[in-house]
């Protein structure tokens, strides 16, 4: 079954520790929205309320769902700033920079290439 969700997914790779009442666990985020994200290395039970903590900031949020080694946790209000923002926003436009130009192979000029001999 697919959900559809109202904002794009954007693969990250990004340290933070998730922090309950009763235990701090370190893990990865995976993926990132300004409404949730995927952790992975760690996980908490489904309705689990937690905070991750990312450069002295936290972000709220609560676990929608949990497997063995990870973890859906979607945040009460859309991030807006902070440095989980910024790492967000600075995954999206690494998507956008245009990758230079680059001939396919076999277009390169006549009369040479790298390891060829021109006879």
């Amino acid at each position: 079954m697919q959900i559809k969700r109202n904002r794009e997914r954007i693969a990250v790779d990004i340290q933070i520790v998730v922090t309950t009442v009763l235990d701090s666990l370190e893990g990865t985020i995976v993926d990132l929205s300004e409404g949730g994200a995927q952790v992975v290395g760690c996980t908490l039970p489904a309705g689990s309320q937690c905070q991750i903590d990312l450069e002295g900031h936290v972000t709220f949020g609560t676990v929608r769902w949990s497997e063995e080694d990870r973890m859906g946790i979607r945040f009460p209000y859309e991030m807006t700033d902070g440095p989980l923002f910024d790492k967000l926003e600075t995954a999206k436009s690494a998507l956008r920079v245009p990758v230079a130009f680059q001939p396919r192979f076999g277009s390169a000029p006549v009369g040479g290439g790298f390891g060829r001999r021109v006879g």
